[in-house]
């Protein structure tokens, strides 16, 4: 008995009647044992969203003649597309300054065979973390930097993105704002973690600002990168319940936990494939 291969098929597409009727008749029509579905249709943006596994237990076609049938059925639909083999983990690069609470998530998530990538390299600009990921066998690549390399450093990480093939850069508290021009370059393929509940609380010490409010929730947000600092499309958020009581000191180190959470999740819903942009605002496809 051949092996069965599993695939994920995301989609998107100006919003009409039948669109989601007309995709599945094209799956069954090739064989495609369609096991989990999900979509949406936004009311704003006339946008529908979709997220299909299925398998080829009873593919009647080669897995080429089949993407070529999904390219064909898109074109008349202006429908955007990402046909992936769910076999094949996503390949993601990891930039990490001094904290390693995300990255030690990320690294232990990623061993224990619960988060679907393949780290391929980690970048710093820092040593702090250097015998850490040398002890899980991954790449370390110390990249200082500062206001007079910043370009060539830069360059530096999209040349190790390429030279990896990852597709994802995430920033697991990589205390370093990235440049116009590699924000645009990354753009839907980086993901960074803030250590607050955004929209509140943007840049620099945020449970600094978040204490001197005395709010009354903590919280860590996962969006992706553009070149407006924190305002990239929200992922995920995590949060918990404070008081009065709670120190900075204590925000800082729950704060932590929630980040961690907040980014390993993030990342696993990106691998899964089930973010679509949706302008400033992401769908998740659960």
């Amino acid at each position: 008995m051949s092996q069965i291969h599993h695939y994920t098929l995301t989609w998107q597409c100006p919003d009409t009647s039948g669109v989601l009727a007309k995709v599945t008749q094209n799956l069954f029509e090739h064989g495609a044992f369609i096991t989990e579905t999900s979509q949406y249709s936004d009311p704003y943006s006339n946008t529908f969203f979709s997220r299909i596994a299925f398998d080829d237990r009873n593919l009647t076609v080669s897995i080429e003649e089949f993407i070529l049938a999904i390219d064909i059925l898109a074109r008349p639909l202006n429908m955007q597309y990402q046909l992936t083999n769910k076999e094949c983990f996503p390949k993601v690069v990891i930039a990490v300054s001094k904290y390693d609470h995300c990255l030690v998530s990320l690294l232990t998530k990623c061993k224990a065979g619960v988060l679907p990538i393949e780290i391929v390299a980690i970048v710093s600009n820092h040593v702090d973390c250097q015998s850490l990921v040398e002890w899980h066998g991954i790449p370390y690549h110390y990249l200082p930097v500062n206001k007079d390399n910043k370009s060539q450093q830069e360059a530096d990480i999209l040349n190790i993105i390429k030279d990896t093939d990852a597709e994802l850069l995430i920033l697991a508290r990589y205390m370093q704002i990235l440049s116009d021009d590699l924000c645009t370059k990354l753009n839907g393929n980086a993901i960074n973690i803030h250590h607050s509940f955004l929209p509140s609380f943007k840049g620099a010490k945020p449970y600094h600002q978040a204490h001197a409010r005395g709010v009354k929730i903590i919280g860590a947000t996962a969006h992706y990168v553009t070149a407006d600092l924190d305002e990239g499309p929200i992922i995920v958020q995590e949060v918990k319940p404070i008081n009065h009581v709670f120190t900075i000191e204590q925000m800082v180190h729950l704060g932590h936990d929630l980040e961690a959470t907040a980014l390993c999740h993030a990342v696993k819903m990106h691998a899964e494939r089930r973010i679509c942009l949706n302008g400033d605002k992401t769908v998740i496809l659960a």
